[in-house]
């Protein structure tokens, strides 16, 4: 089954709404003859509604970081699904390491995140990967198995193909260290089996991306690997002619 790549741009907490504005403007131009690969950022919530309009007729769809699983309630700080879809936000990021470290994200509260992105009509990109420590333990597999058996537990079947999975190393992560090809491809190759478990057809439907100090000048061997669908993207999406090299790279 063909699978359509997507790189998405993880902006993090970079980028008050004209810095935005700035990058955007410089990213478009260059993306306009980028076929056969989806295109995504995710601003930080003060730029969404500016980014959606931004880009509105563009080939880039428009990203939040994280959302709560109610609809409402007293939960400061926080954001829901109707509030995204509001603002004709495409989709949404959830689980990337960083909440799970910093703030507590579980696996528990995922479970319930994802489903109700889902229902609320937003893509999903559900991040998982494995420390440096768990890694030289040989702990990969069995936290990839928790991450994404949890994060999908309450999906129906027939929607399991909807839910980007983006494998992150977190030892990969703003460090400058890559995950090699040979090890890329082999933890992104369990992630499908462990989608398999449940639904072979919707294991091929899934699209799983790498995520981990990708660059312009790895993105080609990378997103070449026969089960990486796109890339997750940090600190090279912050500047506009390196992500749109990326992005090139997939359309490839």
């Amino acid at each position: 089954m063909s699978r359509t790549p997507l790189i998405a741009g993880n902006w993090k907490m970079y980028k008050t709404v004209e810095e935005a504005e700035q990058l955007v403007a410089a990213l478009l131009p260059r993306l306009s003859t980028a076929d056969g690969v989806d295109v995504g950022i995710c601003p930080p919530f003060t730029a969404l509604s500016a980014m959606v309009d931004s880009t509105r007729g563009s080939r880039v769809a428009v990203y939040a970081q994280n959302m709560h699983q109610s609809e409402s309630g007293a939960f400061t700080g926080e954001v829901s699904a109707p509030m995204l879809t509001e603002l004709d936000v495409a989709g949404v990021v959830l689980g990337h390491s960083e909440r799970r470290q910093m703030f507590g994200e579980t696996d528990k509260a995922l479970a319930l995140k994802v489903p109700a992105a889902l229902r609320a009509g937003l893509e999903v990109i559900l991040c998982v990967g494995e420390t440096e420590e768990e890694r030289e333990n040989g702990d990969t597999e069995r936290k990839l198995r928790h991450q994404v058996q949890e994060g999908l537990a309450r999906i129906e079947l027939e929607r399991l193909g909807e839910v980007v999975i983006a494998y992150e190393p977190i030892w990969a992560i703003g460090t400058g260290q890559m995950a090699t090809a040979e090890q890329a491809q082999e933890a992104i190759a369990f992630v499908r089996a462990l989608v398999a478990d449940r639904s072979r057809e919707q294991a091929q439907r899934t699209r799983i991306l790498y995520g981990g100090s990708v660059k312009p000048d790895n993105a080609a061997e990378l997103l070449a690997l026969p089960d990486v669908d796109g890339a997750l993207v940090g600190g090279a999406s912050l500047d506009a002619e390196s992500f749109a090299a990326i992005v090139a790279a997939a359309g490839h």
